[in-house]
């Protein structure tokens, strides 16, 4: 009999995702086009805030087709200007959501993604710093300057420091490529620690309901730091979050 209810789980979790998937591949059509006709006549702030509706109603989306529900630890942290902002990476839900959180947010990723008809046509609006991440040096060179040019103008910068999604349980590993950009700009480091993995895991097409715990840290100043100190902090400071939302599950 558990055998039986888990099947019947699983399949319509796979209907479930197939509806998401549907409306989502329309939805992302339509807006990017949309976008396209609309963002030589507006400028940059409003043009974030037309674009991150798009993600604001995949979020919502998400919790309606699939189930996926959210809650969010230290809203009393979000900054009211730009910092350099450390997530760990799971799945393609994180990446979505935390652009509606923080005001203009800029998000380091690889720039293969650009090419991609619609959304990454879209997603070059928002005035990413994409890198070619089969050549370290010059991306970390190109995070850094990019970055801390983003973040004069106001703008927050979102770094996924382990580069690239690490399935939900797995150990992480930070690269230095933050901490270094926010002691160059003199940001302030905010860590977001999340287990979108278990309901949008990464690589795969099918979402399972249940709520995603979201924890935002204090700030962490870059002054008188040095990188590898201060990675440290914010890998230590990520971990500790996910090893009780581990226990709590």
């Amino acid at each position: 009999m558990a055998a039986e209810n888990g099947s019947l789980a699983y399949l319509v979790a796979a209907l479930r995702s197939l509806l998401f998937y549907a409306v989502y591949g329309v939805s992302v059509c339509l807006h990017s086009v949309v976008m396209l006709l609309v963002s030589p006549f507006v400028d940059y702030p409003r043009r974030y805030s037309l674009l991150i509706s798009w993600n604001r109603f995949v979020v919502q989306w998400a919790r309606i087709a699939c189930g996926i529900r959210y809650e969010v630890q230290g809203l009393e942290n979000l900054p009211s200007g730009g910092c350099v902002v450390v997530a760990n990476h799971q799945s393609s839900w994180e990446t979505i959501f935390l652009a509606t959180l923080f005001p203009q947010v800029c998000i380091l990723l690889k720039r293969e993604l650009l090419s991609i008809p619609f959304f990454g046509w879209a997603l070059r609006l928002l005035r990413p710093i994409a890198i070619d991440r089969d050549n370290p040096r010059a991306a970390l060179k190109q995070l850094v300057e990019q970055g801390a040019a983003r973040l004069g103008q106001g703008n927050s910068v979102l770094v996924f420091p382990e580069g690239t999604r690490v399935e939900s349980g797995q150990a992480i590993r930070f690269t230095r490529g933050a901490a270094q950009l926010a002691i160059r700009a003199g940001a302030n480091i905010l860590c977001v620690a999340h287990d979108a993995g278990k309901c949008w895991p990464g690589r795969r097409l099918i979402k399972f309901p249940g709520t995603i715990r979201v924890a935002i840290s204090p700030p962490l100043s870059s002054a008188d730091r040095e990188a590898a100190a201060l990675t440290r902090e914010a890998q230590a400071w990520i971990e500790a979050r996910l090893r009780e939302f581990a226990a709590a599950a």
